[in-house]
């Protein structure tokens, strides 16, 4: 069952032991071995996590599908000529498996040269230093830590209402080998947008189902009216306001139960949230403090409640997103290891949704912005890109910069169009230095390109409150 033995001291005995081998249960035992610790790592699954098997990476090679699909009315106009062009899923399905092969290969081989002890199996807490692991291979054995990282991550939430258990989640999605004609969607956070757009783009018929008014609650309600509009302009049809009661299956079809009404698809997609991957790993056992949702509680530092254990990424509730989860890890290591007092600033973390066309953002939405500052100073533009204008499309480019009056530092930035999320990695940068909106003016652009409006922005939309 373990795939390397230390050399030196008892093979079952660590100075660090993570559970969970994800982005951020990888990088937290990495770094450690790095520090010289004797370190071992618990995988149930495969290397990798969320992310790199189930998550953003698999979903990003099926968002370019769709996007090429997008591309082949615009192509036509460039002078290209894609007569009869198809879309088949096994093919790609079959690529995106080697590929997500090859890279759970690379974990493997980042632990292995790092000389990380790797256990495949469950663990179980027993203790703050001891943990019970039961093999895939049917071996159990007993781990013994100076320190314990839990890195687990989440798990598909299918307990919103009764039915979910016939709905695919979005691991399923993942693994079809067909476009389903007819795709119900349940929720409107990131995951279920982007499957929405995703398999739209690939020639599904689309319903969103969603209990709030605009899709993507937590983002700025701007943004979230123009990602509506484009959704609905890419053929997907948004049901705002749903009362979702129950998913049932009749005969071929999967039904879901909305208000007074039945309806028919397909296949259903469950994305209602995600939950911390706790269930079974033993907490109860050291008293480990976990909000009502299953969360971990833990301080600045990843510290939770029982001291020698610790907590990162997903399973925490802080922000479930890969980078942050190797963030948190690595300042943990380091300050465990090298006496150092890094934290990580979750304010100022960009993310993007990986629709079509995807949002962006950094920083604070219009709403906290004003919550925050007395007077706001709010920029926007829209506009169609010269690529979408040449070949006579409608797909525009949104835009927003939020602005504190008094300082004149640029408190958020927010983008629904093609290439954001390469744009905002960029702005962030000046976000989290605290850049200034007359530094942004000061900027020369680079033309002709879409990013160039950030640094040519000079009316002001409107001020919040505004202005008399």
């Amino acid at each position: 069952m373990s795939e390397s033995t230390p050399s030196t001291h008892t093979a079952n005995e660590f100075d660090l032991l993570v559970i969970g081998g994800g982005s951020g249960g990888v990088a937290s035992a990495r770094r450690a071995a790095a520090h010289g610790a004797r370190v071992a790592l618990v995988e149930r699954d495969r290397l990798g996590g969320t992310c790199v098997i189930r998550g953003c990476v698999p979903k990003k090679l099926m968002m370019y599908a769709a996007k090429f699909g997008r591309e082949l009315p615009e192509i036509a106009a460039y002078g290209w000529r894609m007569d009869n062009a198809t879309f088949d899923m096994a093919t790609w399905q079959d690529n995106k498996s080697k590929e997500i092969d090859r890279l759970e290969g690379i974990y493997s081989k980042m632990l292995d040269s790092s000389g990380v002890t790797l256990f495949r199996g469950d663990a179980t807490i027993v203790d703050a230093a001891t943990v019970s692991v039961s093999g895939n291979d049917g071996v159990q054995v007993t781990l013994t830590t100076k320190r314990l990282l839990v890195a687990t991550g989440g798990r598909v939430n299918r307990h919103a209402f009764p039915g979910l258990e016939h709905a695919l989640s979005s691991d399923d999605i993942l693994n079809l080998r067909h476009v389903p004609k007819r795709l119900g969607v349940l929720g409107a956070g990131y995951i279920a947008l982007e499957f929405a757009s995703i398999l739209r783009g690939l020639g599904s018929e689309v319903t969103v189902f969603y209990r709030d008014h605009l899709p993507l609650r937590g983002f700025d309600n701007s943004t979230r009216t123009k990602l509506a509009e484009a959704l609905v302009a890419q053929g997907i049809t948004l049901r705002p306001s749903s009362s979702m009661k129950k998913v049932e299956v009749r005969g071929d079809t999967t039904v879901v139960l909305a208000g007074d009404m039945a309806y028919e698809f397909d296949a259903v997609l469950n994305a209602t949230g995600r939950s911390p991957n706790v269930e079974g790993l033993g907490l109860d056992n050291i008293g480990v403090k976990t909000g009502k949702d299953g969360s971990i509680e833990v301080n600045e530092w990843s510290e939770t409640s029982v001291p020698n254990v610790y907590a990162v990424g997903d399973v925490t509730g802080r922000m479930a997103l890969t980078p942050v989860a190797i963030a948190e890890g690595r300042a943990l290591i380091d300050n465990l290891y090298t006496g150092t007092q890094k934290t990580v600033n979750h304010a100022s973390v960009a993310t993007a949704t990986f629709t079509m066309p995807p949002l962006s953002s950094v920083g604070l939405t219009e709403e906290r912005a004003a919550e925050t500052y007395p007077t706001l100073r709010v920029y926007e533009t829209e506009f169609r890109p010269m690529k979408v204008a040449f070949a006579g499309g409608t797909t525009k480019t949104y835009i927003k910069v939020l602005v504190d009056d008094a300082s004149d530092k640029v408190v958020g930035v927010h983008m629904l169009g093609d290439d954001s999320p390469e744009i905002i990695q960029a702005l962030a940068i000046a976000v989290t230095m605290g850049a200034t909106k007359a530094q942004f003016d000061g900027t020369i652009a680079v033309h002709p390109t879409t990013a160039e409006e950030f640094v040519l922005l000079r009316e002001v939309t409107r001020y919040v409150p505004a202005r008399a």
